[in-house]
């Protein structure tokens, strides 16, 4: 009688999605490898009133609460889930690099909107890189009208920032930077998400600062 085996091979491709999700089986580590809270940016950094929210978890968000702000993920779940998808444009192809690490951060924004920062950890500047690349152009390519519609509001080389929408649901901010082996998304809740790129231009210096 056949088998199924998973493979037990570490994964290489962020752009195919992991053959078993991350498990909710005990509260995660606050620190993923190197990273720590010591790489994200302190709320003052990101805006008036900012704080940092430690997440009681649950079943409905797929972990259980660590009592802290800042928790590890699978670094190839993570990696996977933050590329945009439902798009109507054109979907783009090509591998991703996996990173090493992956540490999440939870906020409250001024205005009491959720907000989180996803550092991604690759092993050298090269891969972090690519997969800054690779996920600036799927953004790029979304387009709208799909389940998820991304306005982009602007773009240079290791940053940018862009307004994703989803149908029947809310609208954030989407502010990803590049820098040496780090990526960090940075997602927050809006009511005027399309007014907000004056902001997420403010904040990339504070990110830089501190996330690689």
């Amino acid at each position: 009688m056949p088998t199924n085996t998973l493979n037990t091979t570490e994964p290489t491709d962020a752009a195919v999605p992991p053959e078993v999700p991350e498990q909710a089986t005990a509260p995660p580590p606050a620190n993923a490898g190197p990273l720590s809270a010591s790489n994200l940016p302190a709320p003052e950094k990101l805006g008036d009133g900012w704080k940092t929210y430690t997440d009681p978890g649950g079943a409905e968000a797929g972990f259980i609460g660590n009592n802290t702000w800042t928790r590890r993920r699978d670094a190839h779940q993570a990696s996977y889930e933050a590329l945009p998808s439902g798009c109507a444009g054109e979907p783009v192809a090509g591998s991703l690099p996996v990173p090493a690490y992956a540490l999440t951060g939870s906020y409250r924004t001024g205005d009491a909107l959720p907000a989180t920062a996803l550092l991604l950890r690759f092993s050298d500047a090269g891969k972090a890189k690519s997969y800054y690349e690779g996920y600036a152009a799927r953004i790029k390519a979304c387009g709208s009208g799909g389940d998820l519609s991304v306005q982009q509001l602007w773009s240079e080389e290791s940053a940018a920032a862009a307004v994703r929408s989803y149908a029947g649901a809310e609208s954030y901010v989407d502010l990803s930077v590049l820098h040496g082996s780090t990526v960090a998304l940075l997602a927050t809740t809006s009511a005027r998400p399309e007014q907000q790129a004056d902001w997420a231009r403010s904040v990339v210096p504070g990110l830089e600062a501190v996330i690689d």
